[in-house]
């Protein structure tokens, strides 16, 4: 009768602190209604910090009180865990806005056998692109897929080539021959490559290459190709 008790105790005192996060979140809710009316909030959560909590605002992570009259940005860190507790949110945030674009809407490269994706933001043009490119049968024979999304970065002729490409009846070959510094043959055609730069724009993407993993994770800059498996494998 004394474990039942204990455990029922247990109970009531975890319903009682959900209830109270619950409360919580609803205030700052409405209190966010009131006093940020044009702004859409896509998530408000508890943080393990007492009277802080998590509020998405479409790609943005920040960090508001309850009353939202303090907003604080910038990663929160259990200094304990050795953890990026921002980084949860965020990579959420980044494999949401990789699915609505939709792999149709990227350029893939595929193993006969997918273990692991890596999604690249890149630039036709960019050395460390080019460098990450040139190690594409690698990832395939470590059955990595590389699905491409374009971010062109040098105006309108690098904008030209990506298109180019995209619109090319076999986008593998015009890709490799892109990266590798030949000529493509001009095209145009109806591409997502304006939808790519959104993307990327939203997600806080300042350079190429830029690597996501398939759990959200983002590596900026270019990573050897076996250190990425390992880091996808680990």
């Amino acid at each position: 009768m004394k474990i039942f008790s204990l455990i029922v105790l247990l109970i009531s005192l975890s319903t009682n602190v959900v209830a109270a996060e619950s409360s919580a979140v609803d205030k700052l809710k409405q209190a966010l209604t009131k006093n940020m009316p044009g702004v859409q909030i896509s998530k408000v959560a508890a943080t393990p910090i007492e009277g802080l909590f998590e509020v998405v605002v479409g790609s943005q992570v920040v960090y508001m009180s309850e009353d939202a009259r303090y907003i604080i940005e910038g990663d929160l860190f259990d200094l304990q865990t050795k953890r990026n507790v921002s980084e949860e949110a965020k990579s959420t945030i980044r494999l949401t806005a990789l699915n609505n674009l939709g792999a149709e809407n990227m350029l893939v490269y595929t193993p006969d056998n997918v273990k692991n994706t890596i999604t690249v933001i890149t630039d036709i043009d960019c050395p460390y692109c080019r460098k990450l490119h040139s190690e594409i049968p690698d990832y395939m024979e470590n059955d990595v897929q590389v699905r491409y999304v374009f971010m062109p970065l040098k105006g309108a002729s690098d904008m030209k080539k990506t298109v180019s490409v995209w619109c090319s009846d076999d986008q593998q070959l015009a890709l490799d021959i892109a990266k590798a510094g030949g000529d493509v043959e001009s095209q145009t055609c109806k591409n997502p490559i304006q939808a790519h730069l959104r993307l990327a724009r939203e997600l806080g993407i300042r350079g190429t290459p830029a690597i996501i993993l398939d759990n959200g994770q983002l590596l900026p800059g270019y990573v050897p190709f076996d250190k990425l498996v390992a880091e996808l494998r680990k």
